[in-house]
């Protein structure tokens, strides 16, 4: 299969019934439907394009407008690929370029028409996904050329009515790990539905609710020449392989509904509660999911009210892995990165960004997420210190929090993402350093570096 390619030198793309802007550069688009809220902070910087910062740190609005973005890699010439939710004008990934070095992109180009969210670069190819395939594209020079085909590498993957994405990292020896998120919140007989019991065992974990890995060098595998590398996870959008300590990391986005079961799980308990898991992910690893869910306030598992738990059963749960780090309920990690470069301060050196994509059922407690935060990592491969808020402001409503603290970090004004001007979902490191982060409401793409003050 052939992808169409085009590439346009010019400062404005536009196509039906929508537009591609680069910053500085206004087209006329459709009117955003975004409800924005006024923020009661003060005025970020222009120059920051919009979000807060801390010292010594700036960014550039690199690109605007692409669509609903999702994760994003930068090639070792430093050519950006976006990967869209969404199609836009038929296809599914956006090269960007910024040929004149000012941090903003003025060269365009767009193919592919599957839509998705993983990404990675190895061994010369840039590795994408869609909700049922894994595929790949040579790069050349750093970009992928308008005849390039895309190269199946695994594909028949049954499409699932929830947590379909197949987010992916490749370890240097080409191990290719997928997430195969489970098409349940957990694992009941009826899903969602109060007092519907948990199926035990869970028929899910099967084929669902882990990490399973592949030959990234192979073209034409399917689920069965996969291996399940990990289970009990419901959910990893997040994903990346630590070089510093050759080990895979995930971050699970916890279960719903804890407050179905009325008792001690009650609606306050239940926006808290469970924990988004941070996890170091070794072969045969289990998390636990559906049976058991993560109190990062008792730093414990306990069993699910679907299995017979009330709040304070460990059970079997007693057993299963922990994570190495946990945060408030539903704020929706969605991508991880290890950095690696040494623009930033030598603090950052393999320590870990997330960025949360923010929640939708923290009531009645405010809504939670929608900032970039920033962990520091000992040499024994786990955090040496607290989260901090690294990138914050992107929800454009009021917020509290200073970057560089972990003070009240995310916790927003904010009714529903639909209220939300920005969602940061994507993580990538360009090769002087620089770390983007991607926009999935209208598709911003933010560069961030570091220059130390005067």
């Amino acid at each position: 299969m052939k992808s169409t390619l085009v590439l346009v030198s010019s400062i404005v793309v536009t196509f039906a019934g929508s537009a591609i802007a680069l910053p500085g550069h206004p087209v006329t688009t459709k009117p955003n439907a975004v409800k924005k809220s006024v923020s009661t902070r003060s005025v970020t910087p222009p120059e920051n394009g919009g979000i807060k910062l801390g010292g010594g740190f700036r960014a550039t609005l690199f690109a605007d407008n692409l669509g609903k973005a999702r994760h994003v890699i930068v090639s070792n010439t430093g050519t950006v690929f976006v990967k869209l939710e969404k199609l836009n004008n038929g296809k599914g990934i956006v090269q960007l370029n910024d040929s004149n070095g000012d941090g903003v992109a003025d060269l365009t180009a767009m193919f592919g028409t599957n839509t998705g969210t993983g990404m990675d670069i190895y061994n010369g190819y840039l590795y994408a996904s869609s909700d049922t395939s894994v595929y790949r594209y040579k790069l050349t020079n750093g970009k992928v050329m308008e005849t390039t085909p895309a190269e199946p590498i695994v594909t028949g993957l049954t499409l699932q009515r929830q947590h379909a994405s197949k987010s992916l990292t490749i370890s240097p020896d080409g191990k290719l790990f997928v997430n195969f998120g489970a098409p349940s919140n957990a694992c009941q007989e009826k899903d969602r539905q109060k007092g519907s019991m948990g199926m035990d065992p869970c028929p899910i974990l099967e084929e669902y609710g882990g990490i399973w890995q592949f030959d990234a060098n192979k073209l034409n595998q399917h689920k069965a020449d996969g291996k399940r590398y990990a289970t009990g996870i419901r959910n990893a959008v997040a994903l990346d392989w630590n070089k510093a300590t050759n080990t895979l990391y995930a971050l699970q986005h916890g279960r719903d509904n804890l407050n179905n079961w009325g008792g001690v799980f009650t609606d306050e308990i239940s926006a808290e509660l469970p924990s988004e898991e941070f996890l170091m992910v070794k072969e045969g690893s289990d998390f636990g999911w559906p049976y058991c869910y993560y109190d990062h306030y008792k730093n414990k598992k306990f069993l699910a009210p679907e299995y017979g738990g009330d709040g304070t059963k460990q059970d079997r749960c007693a057993g299963k892995d922990k994570p190495i780090m946990a945060f408030p309920g539903h704020w929706a990690p969605n991508d991880l990165l290890f950095y690696t470069g040494s623009q930033f301060p030598a603090r950052y050196k393999n320590g870990a960004f997330v960025c949360f994509h923010g929640s939708w059922n923290r009531a009645p407690l405010k809504q939670g997420g929608y900032f970039v935060a920033f962990i520091p990592f000992g040499s024994d491969g786990r955090p040496s210190g607290k989260y901090e808020v690294f990138a914050e402001n992107f929800a454009g409503v009021a917020e509290q929090g200073t970057p560089g603290t972990n003070v009240n970090a995310g916790k927003l004004d904010l009714a529903s993402p639909g209220d939300a001007v920005a969602r940061p979902v994507g993580l990538a490191q360009g090769p002087d350093g620089s770390l983007y982060i991607t926009d999935s409401v209208k598709g911003k793409v933010w560069r961030v570096m570091y220059s130390a003050k005067k």
